[in-house]
């Protein structure tokens, strides 16, 4: 794409980055789009494409475009939350705090459930027009085994997760994301552990340098996500981030034939 069809393929993705295009939301018309962002229709239409191969919009006829993730659901109004009575913490330093949290179920009386709270943090998949992920091969010795990991790390206090995401990036791979998309933020253990888990994924990447968080980095390698499927039955992709964010990929981009490489 030229430099003004970038800067359009920018905006647009800015736009559903930001909510401004909500999930279910039906895009405006061509015609539409061609006079705001002064752009031919030929050139509008090639954009459009590259988002759809990218799983941020959907077509619905021939030329009708909408922002996937509209649910039909509703929240049920007959359950009610528990209660908490109060929490004391039974060890805390930089890495972990263990509390005890006083909590009553609805119906249930009240007991003491432990409580573990760890770090914010930030992972990212950067896809470039290969369809290749970039991924680190390291070793983990809690569970004393080599994997496929995405680059990621903690979110430090008053920073944008969102910062934090390209700054792991470069510090651990050398490559910088040109484009990134919060995809979802969750939490990997919701029954005991709080960590909140926030999942981006870029599109194209710049090399900047080396790696210069050599306690983190491992092997760097760009690895086809036709081999994700395969990695993931051989048990070697690590973490529930790096599961997370490459399955949401895998998932959106299904039925496009989007994972073999161009």
């Amino acid at each position: 794409m030229g430099p003004k069809t970038t800067k359009v393929y920018e905006t647009l993705q800015k736009r559903l980055a930001t909510g401004e295009y909500a999930p279910g939301d039906k895009l405006p018309s061509e015609r539409t789009l061609v006079e705001e962002l002064g752009i031919g229709r030929t050139a509008l239409r090639q954009v459009l494409a590259r988002l759809v191969a990218e799983g941020a919009l959907e077509v619905r006829g021939r030329s009708s475009y909408r922002v996937p993730g509209a649910v039909s659901v509703q929240h049920p109004e007959d359950v009610e939350p528990w209660r908490i009575h109060g929490q004391r913490d039974l060890y805390d330093n930089r890495w972990v705090k263990l509390q005890l949290w006083d909590v009553e179920p609805p119906g249930v009386d009240s007991f003491e459930h432990h409580v573990v709270k760890l770090h914010h943090v930030a992972i990212t998949a950067v896809i470039d027009d290969q369809d290749r992920v970039l991924m680190l091969w390291r070793y983990r010795f809690v569970p004393q085994q080599f994997g496929w990991e995405l680059p990621g790390g903690i979110v430090d206090a008053d920073e944008d997760a969102a910062d934090t995401a390209v700054r792991e990036v470069v510090e651990e791979t050398g490559w910088r994301p040109k484009s990134l998309e919060h995809v979802v933020t969750y939490q990997p253990m919701v029954g005991m552990v709080d960590s909140p888990h926030e999942i981006f994924v870029g599109h194209g990447a710049e090399r900047v340098g080396d790696p210069s968080d050599l306690e983190e980095a491992g092997h760097i390698e760009w690895v086809p996500l036709a081999d994700v499927p395969g990695l993931m039955a051989r048990g070697e992709l690590m973490g529930s981030g790096t599961l997370v964010a490459l399955l949401h990929i895998l998932a959106t981009r299904s039925g496009r034939g989007a994972t073999t490489s161009r």
